[in-house]
């Protein structure tokens, strides 16, 4: 039988979700927590990659048994996992699905304290300086008009495509923080990070919106922005068919 894991994560003391050989992982410490409590080898797969220090509000991974859960497999788990890694739910699925290939879109949100915060550091980039939002939110919407993001990506990376559909990208002011929300069928290596660097530069008026359409023509990432830090960035929902679950999901 395989099922879905719902978690989430606070990415400041791992190397990102996917196993590392030589750093800690998301995706380890859960499949040794699985393994551990059922006994038996369980191997996790993950709906996606996240950067180092990268935190996740919801993540998706399926894994794969022969017998039936125990009911109180989640609370067990959330016993036996470190503080800063969080099991929400378990669900049934269909026998095929698949947390990474059948995910319909993905959303990130990228965290600014516009304040300087003695608690907010691990949670959000400090940037105090004064920023154009409102041509913030101009430039963010010339990324609907295009698909290859390729000045995005991190270089040297194994990818077939740099096509990505978006479908929502906004930044809203929340008190002392503004928040970039972006939801898109799939997502490139640093991609939300380099997205928001070039827009901070936007919103420093560094860069017109024709400058910020010509990086993405151009396709080459030394054109576009300076990654922001990871501690920022949160994976904050991911959507799959319903007819993926064979309990319904809450």
């Amino acid at each position: 039988m395989r099922y879905f894991i719902e978690l989430s994560f606070f990415g400041k003391n791992y190397y990102g979700w996917q196993f590392q050989p030589k750093a800690i992982s998301v995706q380890e410490v859960l499949q040794k927590a699985l393994s551990t409590l059922l006994r038996t080898p369980i191997e996790v797969v993950g709906a996606g990659r996240t950067d180092s220090g990268v935190h996740a509000l919801q993540m998706y991974a399926h894994f794969d048994v022969t017998e039936a859960l125990p009911a109180n497999l989640v609370h067990k788990l959330n016993a036996f996992l470190p503080k800063d890694i969080a099991v929400h739910h378990i669900y049934e699925v269909q026998p095929n699905a698949h947390a990474r290939f059948d995910a319909l879109k993905r959303t990130y949100q990228y965290h600014i304290s516009t304040q300087k915060d003695a608690f907010a550091y691990d949670y959000a980039m400090a940037l105090t300086l004064p920023l154009n939002v409102a041509l913030m939110n101009e430039a963010a919407q010339i990324l609907f008009d295009y698909t290859d993001f390729q000045c995005f990506s991190k270089t040297h990376t194994d990818v077939k495509t740099y096509n990505c559909k978006i479908y929502e990208a906004h930044w809203d002011k929340v008190e002392n923080q503004l928040i970039f929300t972006i939801t898109a069928d799939r997502f490139l290596r640093n991609m939300v990070r380099a997205i928001v660097g070039t827009l901070i530069d936007v919103g420093l008026q560094k860069l017109s919106l024709t400058d910020f359409e010509d990086i993405i023509l151009s396709k080459k990432r030394s054109k576009a922005g300076a990654s922001v830090p990871a501690c920022g960035l949160y994976l904050t929902h991911i959507e799959y068919p319903e007819s993926l679950f064979v309990e319904k999901k809450d």
